[in-house]
């Protein structure tokens, strides 16, 4: 245990001071991350099941060690996600987003209409889209590189996120090439880097029960690994709230650590809570089957996460369209420091439930992020800073898909304008 007069000389008082009220287990955890000591799985799980009491400690701790990496500053990009596909026909139990082919609301977008979206995007000020799409069958291996291309031929400064390991997976097969082939190709052509979704929760016994392991842990961490070693950076995520376990989740974010300490390769880690309302996973198995993680879970995924990855991966983003964005505002105080992108479009979310809206401006967002206190950043994918809106605010745009009724950010209408 560290002794208390070096911790205060070490002017860390605020977190330390609070340490003092934790159960003994709790706080010895706590200085030894303190410490920059790396955490068991055992000990994580023991964060992740802490009492309301100790949860306190290990918010203080995750704000004090976001303040250490990211100052004030809550980041966001301006971007456009667009899915191509909805026809899968990999079965992925947890899914509410994919459709036969000739299932009402079954798509296909061609590349045409792709670039059409991209540009629709960067008009409105993205420097990113987003793309991903289904499994569909019949969908050729070079169908993902004719996308790369296509954008880059008459966007050539936009970065391009495309492609989870699972579409990579199934493009290499396509093509029987390598992963590191398809990878090193898709770079070539355009490509800047990948989301690390298609993550869930990387064990085998959940794996099955979600996905029949259809992509093992082991194939997603070699495809994430071999990204990385190509050059090709990628955020992490974690899926859950569903048939999972803490133990579950610190096993998980372990594994993300430890890649991270041999590529250095993740930007970002996405903690992604389970919208259950018309997921498969959940319909089928509603007894066993839960409603997403609780308020405290999610609190304390988005916190643990910041404590267990201190060091290595310094941005912790909040999902706005799992969370919504009045919850989204509550986690920037408590460890993560990114409110995602704009996203323009969002389906995935929406197919299996999800309630938030499908776009929130970047003038929103930058309200919600003095709403909490911070100081909104436009980032780009990379998480450089293109522009800080300390004294001003950015460009006021209608949303690119009508609202109706529903505001997303009509909660901010109760907080004082001079807070905004």
């Amino acid at each position: 245990m560290l002794d208390r007069i070096t911790l205060e000389n070490r002017e860390l008082s605020s977190p330390i001071k609070f340490f003092n009220d934790l159960t003994k287990p709790i706080r010895k955890i706590l200085e030894k991350a303190l410490e920059g000591k790396e955490l068991s799985v055992q000990e994580c799980t023991k964060l992740f099941d802490a009492s309301p009491k100790d949860s306190k400690g290990i918010y203080k701790l995750a704000q004090h060690f976001q303040k250490e990496a990211n100052g004030s500053q809550v980041s966001f990009v301006v971007n456009r996600n667009i899915n191509f596909t909805n026809i899968c026909y990999m079965g992925c139990k947890f899914c509410g987003f994919a459709k036969r082919v000739e299932d009402n609301g079954a798509e296909w977008l061609s590349i045409e209409q792709i670039v059409q979206r991209a540009k629709e995007a960067q008009a409105r000020g993205a420097t990113e889209v987003c793309i991903q799409g289904g499994l569909h069958p019949k969908l050729s291996g070079n169908f993902y590189r004719e996308i790369v291309i296509g954008i880059k031929k008459e966007l050539p400064d936009i970065h391009i996120h495309a492609f989870s390991p699972f579409e990579i997976w199934y493009g290499a097969s396509k093509t029987k090439t390598s992963y590191e082939e398809f990878l090193l190709d898709l770079k070539e052509c355009g490509l800047g880097s990948i989301p690390g979704t298609a993550a869930e929760i990387l064990d085998v016994d959940i794996r099955n029960q979600l996905t029949k392991n259809k992509l093992s842990t082991e194939r997603w961490i070699e495809i994430i690994k071999t990204a990385h070693l190509v050059g090709i950076p990628s955020s992490a995520t974690i899926m859950y709230g569903h048939i999972d376990k803490t133990h579950h989740w610190a096993a998980h974010i372990c594994k993300i650590r430890d890649i991270q300490k041999e590529t250095g390769g993740f930007t970002e880690l996405v903690p992604l809570s389970f919208i259950y309302s018309d997921s498969p996973l959940f319909l089928s198995d509603p007894k066993n089957v839960r409603k997403g993680p609780n308020l405290n879970e999610i609190k304390k995924m988005h916190s643990v996460s910041r404590i267990i990855l201190n060091g290595r991966i310094n941005n912790i983003q909040v999902s706005w369209p799992k969370l919504g964005p009045k919850l989204a505002k509550e986690i920037l105080q408590i460890g993560a420091n990114d409110l995602g992108g704009t996203l323009m479009n969002e389906s995935i979310s929406r197919a299996a439930g999800g309630k938030n809206g499908q776009e929130i401006t970047a003038k929103e967002l930058s309200s919600i992020i003095k709403a909490a206190g911070k100081t909104p950043t436009q980032r780009n994918t990379l998480y450089q800073v293109l522009e800080i809106f300390d004294k001003h605010e950015p460009i006021d745009l209608e949303p690119l898909v009508p609202r109706g009724k529903d505001n997303p950010i009509s909660f901010l209408e109760m907080i004082p304008k001079e807070k905004l």
